[in-house]
């Protein structure tokens, strides 16, 4: 069985899932960041299919970009601009062949936390 990649958003200023957030995924190589996909979250903070599907998995570099500021925007919560959080990457490394990644995003208006879920 071949790797994936997944993502969920949660807005932990609001207690809920992060409908609507806007997320890229770029491959990271020596020729520079090129972009893979990208997706809207869904009602539960997923994206409808993995953000890197098994057909398209390969090991290596990557990297999310979470739309934050648009969504905060949208949601009520932005203050004046600019945002302390507009545009969030998290670069990271798959080098399991065969495993699920899964990357959350945390989210609130002046933080966010991430880390490798199942």
């Amino acid at each position: 069985m071949a790797g994936y990649l997944t993502t969920h958003v949660l807005d932990t200023a609001k207690g809920c899932p992060a409908e609507g957030l806007k997320i890229a995924l770029y491959a990271i190589t020596q020729d520079g960041r090129h972009k893979l996909a990208e997706m809207l979250t869904n009602a539960d903070g997923r994206t409808d299919s993995p953000i890197l599907p098994q057909a398209n998995f390969e090991t290596g570099e990557y990297e999310l970009v979470f739309s934050a500021g648009d969504y905060l925007r949208a949601s009520g919560q932005a203050d004046d601009e600019p945002l302390f959080l507009d545009e969030i990457p998290i670069r990271f490394g798959m080098s399991e062949a065969d495993a699920h990644y899964h990357v959350p995003l945390l989210l609130s208006p002046y933080s966010y936390s991430t880390y490798r879920g199942s």
